[in-house]
């Protein structure tokens, strides 16, 4: 079993993607990597060759990361780059719109000349006389790069962060206008995968389905989520049904449960398994192509050809060897796929199936077929939500309570709606699609829409604002592992083992719960137009804020900042310009201008409303430690004081640009 092995590899990506603790080149690298595979090839005793192994996949692991880091490269882009440089990009993906851009990672393929390497966040303008460029589709543009920013709040989704782990650092802007499209002859796979995926849904539009409809069916078939509108998402997600829109494991499972069944009678003839698992394995990979070869559809394949292979084997713990090696696999080709939550997710629902559904399923044997069927479902949810549930509330801080509802109702149909619109496609390609059936079809869809819709509003069963840090995360999947453990062999070790966890937990808990009612913290949170100032005691935060319309706790910044800082109370005060903070002096200057304050030594002075105010004046009169400008002024006037407050060598904090500013003890 490669467990061990695929323990040390995560440790070797991880430590190697943080730390950056390999920075001697390639060939160094590749000589440790020889002179490891050498020594295990040479040492035949069972202890050291099982260190050299572990030492040869950690290190695996570290040259992973460092070969797919294209900044590790002679030719990546930045080391040729000048300004107005002209750059042919290559769009390598695309991405969801925003409300003015579209958005694109494209591969910077060439500039001077001369062929480089590295990925880019492209925006576009939006234009609606103009078609999105293809996957594949190769542009001239006069490259300006800019770094992409980090949060702007505390406890915000960091998306400088997430671009990183896929190897993205800059981004550029340009207008519909701005670039020129060149004529290209070469197709990779994905990009023909990509033309293809693009005619089944111009086929599809010809049948009038609903909006809502040909975006969750696009969604299902061909992994495209980019038109389901917003409130749908949120009705999937709040039903814990958001995986049914994702093409994954789950949809992929259920094709292979499919194919099994129909493959079935081809095991009677000579190597009839082989044969088998060989038509499965094509079979699963073409629907992978029409799915567009994303990454969640590959992984999902690349883990269920691991499974179909070893079921051919007929090899001993057939699933968790293959389940296994296929994430040993994934992360040797595709390391970043580490940090990917779907990847985690899916990995983590599928182990929660396999260790710990077989105990739940023994607590109650039903006496009919249908009760036994229904208990399946219902034990295959539960376990697969207690192999993510500390995942998915370290990532989404929520519960939806009626999970299993959800799943209990769609999933049993799944199969027939995923095999439904794999015939819908066919048909609609060969222009022979009767319009009556695509009406049934869209009308199914329309059903399990509308179902989603109701679990998703009964709000009293979505338990949100949920946090938990990285630190407790991680004890909770130790006591799942342990409860595990302990359920599938009662012995008194496992028993001490899993209370050992217990008490861990608990212990993690009170630190933490200490640690908050200890805290002191004084925030200048940033949100255009508008003024926001926190003063944190405790478990109990005070809000000055000018938004009327809304409650403190419903403002998005404040929402994240409370959640994940376990706040309780939120009280909305009016501090008058003037706030003590331990041993700290704050002066608010709103847009009257008003400071004339007596003794005011040093203070820290937060400008808001775009004053109008003499700042050298007020620099030479209070002598401020500290000057900050919040997003409720106008960009040239916080321009215009940071020049000022260089002038005077006064430190100077611009919400806009260093994002929230925070004091904290």
């Amino acid at each position: 079993m490669p467990l061990h092995f695929l323990v040390f590899l995560i440790l070797g990506i991880g430590i190697q993607f943080y730390t950056q603790i390999w920075t001697f080149g390639f060939l160094k690298l590749f000589c440790v990597l020889l002179f490891l595979a050498i020594s295990l090839f040479v040492f035949r005793k069972k202890k050291g060759s099982t260190i050299i192994a572990v030492i040869l996949f950690f290190s695996i692991g570290i040259s992973a990361v460092y070969i797919q880091d294209a900044r590790n490269f002679k030719n990546y882009y930045t080391h040729f780059y000048k300004e107005e440089t002209k750059v042919v990009l290559r769009i390598s993906k695309v991405l969801k719109p925003g409300f003015y851009q579209d958005k694109y990672v494209a591969e910077v393929v060439q500039m001077h000349k001369g062929k480089t390497r590295g990925a880019v966040l492209l925006n576009i303008q939006r234009d609606s006389l103009r078609e999105l460029l293809a996957i594949d589709a190769q542009i001239l543009v006069n490259a300006e790069f800019k770094k992409v920013p980090p949060p702007l709040n505390l406890n915000q989704f960091n998306y400088k962060e997430y671009l990183a782990k896929q190897g993205i650092y800059q981004q550029l802007f340009i207008e519909s206008t701005q670039f020129l499209q060149l004529s290209n002859t070469m197709s990779s796979l994905v990009g023909i995968s990509g033309k293809f995926r693009n005619k089944i849904q111009k086929s599809l539009l010809k049948y009038n389905f609903k909006r809502d409809e040909l975006a969750v069916i696009t969604a299902l078939l061909l992994g495209q989520r980019q038109e389901i509108s917003k409130e749908l998402l949120i009705d999937y997600a709040s039903a814990g049904a958001i995986h049914i829109l994702a093409v994954s494991g789950l949809h992929v499972g259920i094709i292979l449960l499919i194919l099994s069944f129909l493959f079935k009678p081809i095991e009677k003839i000579k190597n009839g398994t082989y044969l088998k698992a060989f038509c499965i394995v094509l079979l699963l990979w073409m629907f992978a192509f029409i799915a567009g070869l994303s990454a969640s559809v590959v992984r999902a394949v690349t883990m269920f050809t691991f499974l179909a292979i070893g079921q051919s084997l007929q090899r001993k713990k057939v699933v968790e060897f293959s389940l296994i090696s296929s994430m040993l696999f994934l992360l040797i080709v595709k390391p970043m796929f580490l940090f990917d939550v779907g990847f985690q997710l899916s990995y983590l629902a599928v182990f929660g199936i396999i260790w710990v559904q077989p105990k739940l399923v023994a607590l109650y044997n039903p006496r009919f077929l249908i009760d036994k069927k229904v208990w399946q479902l219902i034990t295959v949810s539960i376990a697969a939500q207690v192999g993510i549930l500390p995942l998915s509330i370290y990532y989404f801080q929520q519960f939806p309570g009626l999970f299993v509802l959800s799943n209990l109702v769609i999933i049993p149909f799944l199969g027939a709606i995923l095999i439904g619109g794999i015939l819908v496609i066919c048909m609609s390609l060969l222009n022979v699609l009767p319009t009556f059936l695509a009406l049934m079809y869209g009308y199914v869809i329309s059903l399990m829409n509308d179902f989603v819709s109701w679990v998703g509003a009964q709000e009293q069963f979505l338990f949100q604002e949920i946090s938990i840090s990285f630190a407790m995360m991680l004890g909770c999947y130790l006591l799942i592992f342990s409860g595990t453990l302990y359920l599938i062999k009662r012995t008194p070790r496992k028993c001490m083992y899993f209370l050992i966890v217990v008490l861990l937990i608990q212990s993690l808990y009170f630190f933490e719960q200490r640690k908050a009612i200890e805290k002191e913290a004084f925030i200048v949170f940033h949100k255009s137009r508008f003024s926001i100032i926190g003063k944190r005691k405790g478990l109990k935060i005070k809000i000055q804020q000018h938004i009327d319309t809304l409650k403190p706790g419903k403002i998005n910044m404040i929402k994240s900042y409370v959640t994940a800082e376990y706040i309780q109370y939120i009280e909305n005060v009016n501090f008058k310009n003037f706030i003590q903070f331990k041993e700290k002096n704050i002066l608010i200057v709103d847009s009257l201008g008003v400071y004339q304050l007596n003794k005011l030594a040093h203070p820290i002075v937060i400008l808001q409303y775009s004053p109008k105010i003499n700042l050298e004046r007020l620099i030479h009169r209070l002598k401020p430690s500290l000057i900050i400008a919040d997003g409720s002024n106008y960009k040239s006037y916080a321009s215009n004081w940071e020049d000022i407050s260089i002038k005077y060598k006064v430190p100077f904090h611009n919400t806009r640009k260093k994002g929230a500013f925070k004091l904290e003890y």
